[in-house]
């Protein structure tokens, strides 16, 4: 387990989160139930604050990467952390202001914002509009003339970096959706077209590689790239980007196939950006950009715990052995997406040797609902406890009311304290927006 994460199995020989029992927390809020580290999640924009700080004296910003968990209470712990936030939706925008978060600190991205979220953004003050579209820059430039003002953007370029990761999260290869390629000349072309808008004010540049890569080496020809791209700008047209947004995409431990990163690693991270970036300028003649940095899989990921009740167990001799649990791919579906791995324990407990190997599986009416497989556990019964770790995000973010399951709710601990920062949902939460049409009653 990672060295700040404060996780440990107590005298019980029960699993503890932030100081509080798992089976007590069970016990009191039931399960499914989400769980957040507090410390971890402030300890990591810290780790990341502190290193731009260090490695790049202070000219960039990190902004927490909300599509991995948005709720009001990761919000206002990112405004106290002194970072800004990214947002992907106008949900997203929403849930941000509505905790207080300041406008002028959002990012707002997304491959095709809707012209309401554009307009919300352009309303609400959002401090940098990342473009993605040549219509986005028009909508954008519209909406600015109408409200009388102007706005900063960034343009999303793909350097054609194909980072080592699972094809589903690699963004930056050059059938990606996302971003113009430098290689093609189509990232120049967008650069003159919103240089020539009035009422946008162009920044710089924003390129994100992938997700949960580990690799040093792929951050740092990313920024090299990004560099060059701004240098043959400058002399094509005579605009230097101001900013420089490499995004996020840090690796996090799921399980031991996968490094146990410290502190030290994820600011080594930053250590080598920022280094790649400093050369390059000097190297190429370039004002030193304001640097951008967007973790959110590694601020909250290794923070987050599932916990579930077992249900049936069923043995398939010669086969395989399933652990049933009362959540499924309506609370995770990323083993559905990605066969993602997870390490799983039973918390109430603990410290018993590991006799068997199991699949965990879901309660939903799919063959394919499983939260992971190959998991190594005591013989599990009707009544434990099922502890699934890393699950802090893309897993309330992604979680459905498939089969009219309940989003299970989330709690935030600290210090042997616990309290909700997402409410359980009721049946009647399920059919709030049903409407029967008057032919039907």
């Amino acid at each position: 387990m990672n060295e700040r994460r404060t996780l440990k199995i107590n005298e019980k020989g029960h699993l503890e989160i932030g100081g509080c029992d798992s089976v007590e927390l069970a016990a009191r809020f039931g399960t499914p139930l989400y769980v957040f580290d507090e410390k971890y999640i402030r300890d990591m924009m810290a780790v990341y604050r502190d290193a731009i700080k260090a490695f790049y004296g202070g000219k960039g910003l990190v902004l927490y990467a909300s599509k991995a968990f948005s709720c009001l209470a990761v919000y206002r712990i990112a405004a106290q952390e002194g970072i800004g936030v990214d947002v992907v939706s106008g949900g997203e925008l929403y849930t941000a202001l509505k905790a207080g978060f300041p406008a002028d600190k959002i990012f707002m991205h997304g491959n095709n914002k809707l012209p309401q979220e554009l307009e919300f953004a352009v309303s609400a003050g959002v401090g940098t509009i990342v473009v993605d579209a040549y219509d986005e820059a028009d909508m954008i430039d519209e909406l600015c003339a109408a409200a009388g003002r102007s706005q900063d953007v960034l343009v999303r370029i793909n350097p054609g970096v194909e980072a080592h990761t699972h094809a589903f999260v690699q963004t930056a290869r050059t059938d990606s959706k996302f971003g113009f390629s430098v290689s093609d000349g189509t990232a120049e072309n967008i650069t003159k077209y919103i240089l020539a808008k009035p009422h946008l004010r162009l920044k710089g540049y924003h390129c994100h590689i992938g997700s949960q890569i580990f690799e040093k080496q792929s951050f740092v020809l990313a920024a090299g790239k990004a560099m060059d791209f701004i240098a043959a700008v400058k002399a094509d047209t005579g605009f230097e980007a101001q900013t420089l947004n490499i995004g996020g995409g840090f690796g996090i431990w799921y399980t031991d196939e996968d490094a146990k990163l410290g502190a030290g690693d994820y600011a080594g991270y930053l250590e080598a950006l920022a280094g790649e970036v400093k050369a390059k300028a000097a190297e190429l003649g370039l004002s030193l950009p304001f640097l951008v940095i967007e973790p959110g899989r590694s601020v909250v990921g290794e923070a987050g715990v599932t916990l579930y009740t077992a249900g049936a167990v069923k043995d398939i001799p010669g086969v395989k052995k399933y652990v049933a649990v009362d959540g499924g791919m309506f609370d995770n579906p990323r083993y559905a997406l990605y066969q993602s791995k997870y390490t799983v324990l039973l918390a109430n407990r603990a410290n018993e040797k590991c006799t068997e190997r199991v699949t965990i599986a879901g309660k939903c009416c799919e063959s394919g609902d499983i939260i992971a497989v190959d998991c190594a556990l005591p013989a599990a019964r009707r009544g434990d406890i099922v502890a699934v770790l890393s699950t802090g995000a893309y897993n309330y973010s992604m979680a459905s009311n498939y089969n009219r399951n309940f989003i299970p709710p989330a709690v935030l601990v600290k210090d042997g304290s616990a309290e909700y920062i997402i409410k359980p949902q009721t049946y009647e939460d399920l059919v709030r927006n049903d409407v029967l049409p008057d032919r039907l009653k």
